[in-house]
């Protein structure tokens, strides 16, 4: 069984949801990036998503624009990012998941590149730019090097293309529960919650459902999980924190780490009392 997968079935058999952190690796230095994973690890992530950042990043809000930035700015490079999932997955046993546009894979070679994640213990990948139709050499490589497709879907998307979505994806799918960019938003709104029971026919036994876009607060994730996510997906709450407190880096630490518990308590389905 791949680890995402199991990662997904651990949180269920406990009575919980999937806590997904996503932060851009390189923010504000590439060296603490490990840091900032363990503390999200020990604050209860279940699934670490790891940014790549990038010059044009057309699927992400201010926040996490401005993080790209700073990683930029800080010497962060494609291998370094695959070099820092490495790191992290050899201390900790969570799975990382790399999000990148497709540019830097098509840069380096998709061959090369599905090799070198495989190499880094990069156990899923997401690119958000890379449309399923069009996905056929870059499904066919990771496959074959072990790392799990994660493809988004979104408000607009069709029955029949959801369909063909879910039986490309592995790992999880990415539900956009709202149109525009990443980045927090004050509430979940209703249409989200009618987009997961639009969707969970599809994915249901299937494939993992894990929302994300704007999930930042602990009665978002409850609600979600309530409402039938499998997983949620906290980014910009993350990167916020680092780049209020980067100055800081022991207060940074802790910030995150209590941040990433009360999201993780959220996730919680069922009363531990009841596991007994």
């Amino acid at each position: 069984m791949n680890a995402i997968r199991e990662a997904f079935q651990k949180t269920k058999a406990h009575g919980n949801g999937a806590l997904i952190g996503y932060i851009t690796a390189g923010d504000p230095k590439p060296d603490l990036t490990p840091k900032i994973a363990e503390a999200l690890i020990a604050g209860g992530v279940d699934i670490l998503e790891l940014g790549l950042p990038f010059s044009d990043p057309i699927a992400d809000g201010p926040t996490i624009q401005a993080a790209s930035v700073r990683a930029l700015a800080a010497g962060t490079t494609p291998l370094k990012v695959l070099q820092i999932a490495r790191e992290i997955r050899r201390s900790h046993d969570v799975p990382v998941v790399v999000m990148t546009y497709y540019n830097p894979v098509f840069r380096i070679g998709l061959e090369k590149f599905c090799s070198l994640a495989k190499e880094c213990m990069v156990d899923g990948l997401i690119v958000p730019d890379l449309p399923v139709e069009e996905a056929g050499d870059y499904r066919e490589a990771a496959t074959r090097f072990g790392v799990d497709t994660i493809f988004l879907a979104a408000p607009p998307t069709s029955h029949e293309r959801l369909k063909e979505i879910v039986a490309c994806s592995s790992g999880f799918l990415y539900l956009v529960s709202h149109f525009g960019v990443t980045g927090a938003k004050p509430a979940v709104e209703n249409s989200t919650i009618q987009l997961i029971k639009r969707v969970l026919p599809f994915t249901s036994g299937k494939i993992p459902l894990a929302v994300g876009f704007g999930v930042s607060k602990p009665e978002h994730v409850k609600r979600l999980i309530s409402d039938g996510a499998d997983g949620v997906i906290v980014g910009s709450a993350f990167v916020n924190l680092i780049r209020t407190n980067q100055e800081k880096i022991d207060a940074l630490l802790k910030e995150l780490q209590s941040a990433a518990s009360e999201l993780k308590k959220a996730t919680k389905t069922i009363e531990s009392s009841s596991l007994i």
